[in-house]
């Protein structure tokens, strides 16, 4: 089989379906993966070249089965997209550990497992794994003492793969997505929040999903067959300008 074949994460919405689409129109097979069944099957709907499987990516034996039926379906795996997260928002003194592990069950042992389970089946493609983190794994704010530190651990994760995974020629990399406007965030975010994003972003606006899948299959593609270890924060340069005053802008 030599058609390409892509693991995605979390791909029953959002970025992950976004990517799913865009590997699809590369001509990718793609391996749509959720614990939400109701809405894998519905985003899966209509979509020729998919293979939808419920998964918890928190389970190491569920992954463990989903990646062996995915391999056995498609024959090969080139790429996997680790996107699956949940988000959890709350004061520190509010997190308790309970909190704390169910962020880190998915944010980062999630990440951990599907790689493992996937490395194998990547050795022999020469493939790739894009972990999406956030840019809040970048930059500490309030209010996510667990997602930030999740995702913060996701990009040092990132960087262990790809140096000791590149002898194999398997390449890692990391998306630190910004603001995005998907329609949770748009159901969440008051005026006065999205007035705000819009005031900190150079360019101005919240990110799309598509925009950021675009990001995630580039550096699954041969075009960044030389790019490994980084982490690529496509927020429309909310990183760069750090807390600078709105006030001061000119």
């Amino acid at each position: 089989m030599t058609q390409k074949t892509a693991i995605v994460t979390g791909a029953a919405r959002g970025i992950g379906l976004a990517t799913t689409r865009q590997f699809l129109a590369r001509g990718h097979r793609v391996a749509m993966i959720d614990r939400d069944a109701a809405a894998l099957a519905e985003a899966a709907e209509g979509l020729d070249g998919v293979l939808p499987v419920v998964c918890d990516v928190s389970d190491p034996d569920a992954v463990a089965a989903m990646t062996a039926e995915a391999a056995g379906a498609f024959g090969r795996i080139d790429a996997l997209v680790n996107n699956a997260g949940v988000a959890d928002f709350g004061p520190i003194e509010a997190t308790d550990f309970a909190r704390w592990r169910e962020v880190m069950a998915t944010n980062l042992d999630g990440v951990f497992l599907c790689s493992q389970a996937a490395i194998p089946h990547l050795r022999e493609t020469r493939g790739a794994i894009v972990n999406i983190a956030s840019i809040s794994g970048l930059r500490a704010s309030t209010l996510r003492v667990a997602y930030g530190t999740s995702k913060a651990a996701v990009i040092h994760l990132t960087m262990q793969q790809a140096a000791e995974l590149g002898e194999y020629g398997i390449r890692a990399n990391c998306v630190a997505p910004g603001p995005v406007r998907t329609k949770l965030a748009m159901a969440v975010h008051s005026p006065q929040i999205i007035a705000a994003y819009h005031d900190a972003i150079p360019l101005n606006r919240y990110g799309s999903e598509d925009e950021i899948a675009s990001v995630i299959t580039f550096l699954c593609s041969e075009a960044a067959s030389y790019v490994t270890g980084q982490t690529i924060a496509s927020d429309g340069g909310f990183q760069a300008t750090g807390v600078g005053l709105p006030a001061l802008r000119g």
